[in-house]
């Protein structure tokens, strides 16, 4: 009896013990599987992109709803005419100025809101994220990952749409018109012109000029951007190239920019200069042929904005009753005291780039234009070879000694 109950005894345990073991090791299997299965559902879910785009275009709208000025539908509607009579006085005065037909323009041409800013614009920035998504993606989830690099790639797309809801929405309180082009599309389509009424008549009212000199003074400028795309068929995919060519360039560093860019950037807004030379913080994460690629786009730039708001004054003062008027106050604005946290924002964005590529790009226009005149304007557009260099946007006397060096003397 009392071996038997030893017996019975040992065996309990043991039992239990294999039992438990394999328990232990189909649940173990199990959570496996599990992990296995929702790892690779991870990763497909996020290898579907690097940004949420709706999300952050319900993200942009959510908060220009809030923006003073909110204009309905049929407000909008109205403001097509305005836009309309004032495109058909521009085109044909820019035609005359600028020795170039403009055809197509007025018809392509729209009013939207700050919302409809934000939608147009979605799409472009989209693309030109598109053209290095999938090496990104390559190198942030590799196929394979697993649930762990997934998991981080869902919470970097969570972030980075977030980022990016914000941006637009800052910018589409800001701008006032675009002129709508695709530069790295497949098909050299025509531009768009996009007057963003909300923020037109907000301004207006804060510089207190009237609404429809100030709607002219600011089609002449958007338009005034089409003539140098349209009537230049060679400036798009000069431009497209250097795009896409840092876009690579990027792409190919992209792994090592995390704890880069933090420091850059906490530099540049305690206005610390690199000491490599780099302008903003943007330079400083570039290779020495990206930082080349880069001040190339930004001196041509630079013409272009320099090249419409020089055009728009000019222009503007047989179209803009109160032309001096109104640029004296729109300029003062534009360059006025902002806030800490705006700068901050403008100077984290680049947007304090555009800002200066208007000041810069204006001033050297202008001495282009005293030196030489209207010959030496057509000259900044006979192409690549006639473009200001990065130093030449500082120093016009340097352009007019290269291209032309008669009418410096």
């Amino acid at each position: 009896m009392s071996g038997r109950r030893s017996g019975r005894g040992n065996d309990g345990p043991a039992w239990r013990d294999d039992r438990i073991w394999q328990a232990g090791f189909l649940v173990g299997s199990a959570l496996g599987a599990a992990a296995t299965v929702l790892g690779r559902r991870a990763e497909r879910v996020a290898r579907q992109g690097l940004v949420d785009w709706p999300r952050a275009e319900r993200i942009a709208a959510d908060r220009l709803r809030k923006a003073p000025g909110s204009l309905s539908a049929a407000e909008l509607d109205e403001a097509e005419a305005a836009y309309a009579a004032a495109m058909e006085v521009i085109v044909p005065a820019l035609s005359e100025a600028l020795g170039t037909e403009l055809p197509g323009v007025v018809e392509r041409s729209g009013v939207v809101d700050r919302a409809g800013w934000v939608a147009a614009n979605v799409t472009t920035f989209a693309a030109l994220i598109g053209t290095l998504e999938d090496e990104l993606l390559d190198q942030v989830i590799p196929v394979g990952g697993g649930l762990t690099k997934a998991t981080m790639a869902l919470a970097n797309r969570w972030v980075t749409t977030r980022q990016l809801g914000f941006l637009l929405g800052f910018m589409g309180s800001k701008v006032l018109g675009q002129y709508d082009v695709a530069l790295l599309s497949a098909e050299a389509k025509p531009g768009r012109l996009l007057f963003v009424e909300e923020n037109i008549r907000q301004t207006a009212g804060a510089l207190d000029v009237p609404l429809d000199p100030f709607r002219t003074w600011i089609a002449l400028h958007e338009t005034t951007h089409a003539f140098e795309f349209e009537a230049h068929p060679w400036l798009r995919p000069y431009l497209a190239e250097r795009l896409e060519a840092q876009l690579r360039l990027f792409s190919r560093e992209a792994s090592g920019l995390g704890r880069q860019a933090l420091r850059s950037l906490g530099r540049s807004i305690r206005g610390e200069r690199g000491a490599d030379g780099a302008e903003h913080w943007m330079e400083r994460l570039m290779t020495t042929e990206q930082r080349r690629l880069f001040r190339e786009t930004q001196a041509v730039m630079s013409l272009l904005e320099g090249f419409s708001d020089y055009i728009m004054d000019e222009v503007g003062r047989d179209l803009v009753p109160g032309v001096e008027r109104i640029s004296a106050r729109f300029h003062e604005r534009r360059h006025a005291r902002r806030s800490p946290f705006e700068r901050a924002v403008m100077r984290l964005t680049g947007m304090d780039i555009k800002l200066e590529q208007y000041r810069k790009g204006e001033h050297f226009v202008r001495a282009i234009a005293e030196a030489g005149g209207p010959a030496a304007l057509r000259r900044l557009w006979d192409g690549p070879e006639t473009l200001p260099l990065h130093g030449e946007i500082d120093d016009p006397s340097a352009w007019l000694a290269r291209i032309m060096p008669k009418a410096r003397s």
